[in-house]
């Protein structure tokens, strides 16, 4: 199976990992540096109009890039299980309900950003994972283990079976997220943008967290909540001397 993928920036990592199967291009792209690495990689370059890249990405956004690729590689739960146990003290993100694409791609790139193990998403009721998500996230798409799975709870019941932690980020929390001890294999749940975590999802959670705000808005964007989280979840995991509530 393949997508399609536009923009300069997925394609240069789809490139890096050897799943580009062709490319379109506009004139002017012809020279440029990613066109030729292309070439050099023995990829069939084909020389389109803009409009007709517009038409294909179903975007204006390819930058003058379009191209067929190898399907995003997803993972079973076990394999990310069995991946993030081998490091120590991983880090699992799982999305409850994230419709958005731009979103989805958001935190795809986030989650790069901060080296996470792993990310678990819903096979139903989620943004697929498409060519927009693929943009959104700059590439790093190619680069996650991502696992869909049938059922959040199910797969909360064998993460916890296998000494996983899980967090769970709502307004419903009564700890800010910073009161929490996160050196141990966590899993960081963030909900969909309307309606949050599922009840059943919040039920199976070891600790229910906020992010502490000030303003006079009581809520995130999901992707900005989540880029929050990260962060401070990974500053946290490298200051031991912070005073938590221990798991």
């Amino acid at each position: 199976m393949s997508m399609l993928l536009y923009g300069k920036n997925v394609i240069r990592e789809a490139l890096a990992v050897d799943s580009v199967i062709s490319l379109c291009v506009d004139n002017k792209s012809l020279q440029d540096p990613l066109a030729k690495e292309a070439s050099r990689k023995g990829v069939r370059i084909e020389v389109k109009g803009k409009d007709e890249l517009t038409r294909m990405a179903r975007s204006p956004d390819h930058q003058g890039f379009v191209a067929v690729a190898k399907d995003i590689r997803l993972y079973s739960l076990e394999e990310l299980i069995a991946l993030s146990k081998a490091k120590h003290n991983p880090l699992v993100l799982m999305l409850d309900g994230i419709e958005d694409p731009h979103n989805m791609g958001a935190i795809i790139r986030s989650a790069d950003a901060f080296g996470i193990d792993g990310i678990i998403i819903k096979s139903r009721n989620e943004a697929p994972l498409n060519a927009t998500v693929a943009k959104v996230s700059t590439g790093a798409i190619v680069h996650s283990r991502i696992a869909v799975v049938p059922n959040l709870s199910k797969a909360l019941e064998k993460l916890q079976a296998n000494g996983f932690w899980v967090v769970s980020s709502d307004g419903s929390g009564t700890l800010d997220y910073d009161q929490v001890d996160y050196n141990c294999p966590i899993v960081l749940i963030v909900g969909s943008e309307g309606f949050g975590i599922s009840r059943l999802v919040l039920s199976k959670s070891d600790f229910v967290v906020k992010i502490p705000m000030v303003g006079h808005v009581n809520s995130l964007n999901a992707s900005v909540a989540t880029g929050v989280l990260l962060a401070g979840v990974s500053l946290l995991r490298k200051d031991p001397s912070h005073e938590r509530k221990k798991i």
